[in-house]
């Protein structure tokens, strides 16, 4: 039975990322050596990672004050170093608070700075994204969170800041269009939509740097691995590479445009069957629904083990929600083909006949 992979991440890949990325393991293009084992200074490794770089500068419109990194740490090492990197301790940061990784953010921003949270969602249990705020002249940036995962709701139109602009785009980034010129620093966590974990992709304007004054520790500064392209310690060079070549694979679709179309598809397929189906109601407000994560709640807590078990039994794996939201969670990201979504619908609909 074939199985379509739901998971919030590490997610669904493309089957030729898979198939190109385990030959490279055995070998490298016919260099007689394994991708995992040549110097990441090696001519063969360096050329991936310009081709990965420059596939985000295509993609994203970014100009020429933005430099594009691949680091470690995931998301979470960068709540804390924007902080570290950008603010002093008498100076103020806004952020949007729409989710738990907003709140994380938050919580080690806090450490360096002040902290204003301009809006906030959390008194509805994250279910909606706040539209009416203000963001102050005086901060020294806005941060935002473009997708929540967890509770499946997103960003429809970025906002204006009268500040740099930050976005954790961790699980939307190259879902949809995005004019990355307009925000002074984005970063994501591969493992969603453009690879496997291991690597997180950081865009940073250069002018922005070196106007702290604290004492930041080498690897912990963003001149360091802009000056040192990404190399100044050994980087994840498979989490690279397939980085790479998704990157690739989204342009030979057709770019962000396709991309958009695609999710855009998908995703109104299922929440039509939740809006439909007299057994599941959906968890956000219609307005500020997720393309890559759409949550849902079964209107008979009593079959909620039954129905996710369906799914499995379908191929249908990781549609549970999240511990602190309950209910489900379909993932659909890039990668996820149509077909995924009409086997969810499938079981969706026959479940309700049965138990409706």
């Amino acid at each position: 039975m074939k199985k379509y992979n739901f998971y919030s991440g590490p997610a669904i890949l493309p089957q030729e990322v898979f198939e190109q990325a385990s030959k490279a393991v055995l070998e490298l293009d016919n260099i007689g050596m394994s991708l995992i084992e040549i110097s990441h200074r090696s001519k063969e490794f360096v050329s991936v990672l310009d081709e990965a770089k420059q596939h985000v500068k295509d993609l994203l419109q970014l100009d020429d004050d933005q430099q594009v990194l691949f680091m470690q740490g995931g998301a979470s090492l960068q709540f804390c170093i924007i902080p570290y990197n950008l603010l002093n301790e008498h100076e103020t940061a806004a952020y949007l608070e729409t989710g738990v990784w907003a709140k994380k953010a938050i919580k080690e921003a806090k450490l360096f700075g002040n902290v204003q949270v301009v809006a906030s969602s959390a008194d509805k249990n994250f279910n909606f994204i706040p539209k009416e705020y203000v963001v102050p002249g005086t901060a020294k940036y806005f941060h935002i969170t473009t997708n929540n995962t967890i509770y499946g709701s997103q960003l429809q139109e970025m906002p204006v800041s009268p500040v740099p602009l930050i976005a954790d785009m961790s699980s939307d980034i190259f879902s949809r269009p995005v004019t990355g010129s307009k925000f002074d620093m984005i970063y994501a966590g591969a493992q969603k939509n453009m690879g496997t974990a291991g690597v997180t992709l950081v865009v940073v304007r250069e002018s922005l740097l070196g106007k702290v004054k604290r004492q930041i520790p080498t690897i912990l500064d963003y001149r360091t691995h802009i000056k040192e392209g990404s190399l100044f310690n050994t980087p994840c060079t498979f989490a690279i590479y397939v980085s790479m070549l998704t990157l690739r694979w989204i342009k030979k679709m057709g770019g962000l445009e396709a991309m958009q179309k695609m999710n855009e598809e998908k995703a109104m397929k299922l929440y039509n069957e939740i809006d439909s189906n007299p057994l599941f109601t959906g968890v956000i407000a219609k307005e500020d629904r997720s393309r890559m994560n759409v949550t849902f709640t079964i209107n008979k807590p009593e079959f909620e083990d039954a129905f996710a078990n369906a799914a499995k039994d379908a191929g249908c794996v990781g549609i549970k929600g999240h511990r602190s939201v309950g209910g489900f969670r379909a993932s659909i990201y890039n990668a996820m083909p149509m077909e995924g979504i009409d086997v969810l619908v499938g079981v969706m609909r026959e479940f309700a006949v049965k138990n409706g």
